[in-house]
């Protein structure tokens, strides 16, 4: 390909990492070796205090979650502080088989302010960051397949001709509101300030500490937080002993719908 192919992704529960990850090394030419591959993960709050640049011959996979149908605030900051110098991007937004709404074509504008030139998008799904039922497992054998085909078309793309078209996805402009789920009444739920709980399971590992992409987790007492909760469900499914929980009867029933409403399956939709 005679270009550098690299990932940059934010994945705190892994799988935003499983599919931008498999997608860079079914594109990478097999004469290639495999750590020939550049990973740039700024899931944890360390690696998101020095932004990264880009060159020219450079390929970036870029993936985010979807929270709320928009790319996660919390990440604007950074994702706008990288430089692209020209290098050609991949969009990946992975949601939980409810929607990606406008998150796309909000991580598209975002990657070509930055300098990128944004040649394929995509929109995958994982398992929802609420719950282990909605999208459970996901990434699966069918997703993988769909980024065998994705990876293919891309490197057709890139070795046909030597100018790259860029790529339109779908979404609106401007961006609507972050999805915000409703009570009985139909009265907007605020749960940005629902946190989670810790029972009597814990161990004291250390765990939900260390995977918290806020660093929000108390290192010193586990139950408590020094920052915001930004519900990514890291601490909840990492934990080895179910020690972590949310208890809030707005995001239970958030939740709850979520499973009900949005149990038929979604797939990728591709872009190129």
């Amino acid at each position: 390909m005679r270009k550098s192919l690299n990932t940059l992704y934010f994945s705190a529960t892994g799988t935003t990492q499983k599919i931008v990850v498999e997608l860079a090394q079914k594109i990478l030419d097999p004469r290639e070796p495999a750590n020939s591959i550049q990973h740039f993960d700024f899931t944890l709050p360390g690696a998101r205090k020095n932004p990264v640049s880009f060159e020219k011959d450079d390929i970036v996979i870029v993936g985010v979650p979807v929270y709320a149908g928009r790319v996660p605030n919390v990440l604007l900051k950074y994702l706008n502080s990288i430089k692209g110098n020209g290098a050609l991007a991949i969009a990946i937004v992975v949601y939980g088989n409810r929607n990606y709404d406008d998150a796309l074509i909000e991580l598209k504008d975002i990657l070509e302010f930055d300098g990128f030139k944004v040649m394929a998008a995509g929109a995958f799904i994982g398992e929802h960051a609420f719950s282990k039922t909605l999208a459970q497992g996901r990434p699966d054998e069918k997703d993988r397949q769909i980024v065998d085909e994705f990876a293919k078309l891309i490197s057709t793309k890139i070795t046909s001709s030597d100018e790259i078209t860029g790529v339109k996805v779908p979404g609106n402009k401007p961006y609507r509101n972050y999805y915000m789920p409703k009570d009985n009444q139909g009265n907007p739920v605020d749960i940005r300030k629902v946190t989670p709980k810790t029972n009597t399971n814990c161990t004291d590992c250390k765990i939900c500490a260390e995977v918290c992409p806020m660093g929000s987790i108390d290192y010193e007492d586990v139950t408590q937080l020094k920052g915001i909760c930004i519900k990514c469900g890291a601490c909840v499914k990492k934990c080895p002993v179910q020690a972590k929980y949310y208890d809030d009867p707005g995001y239970l029933k958030h939740k709850l719908e979520l499973e009900i409403e949005c149990a038929k399956r979604c797939e990728p939709e591709l872009f190129i």
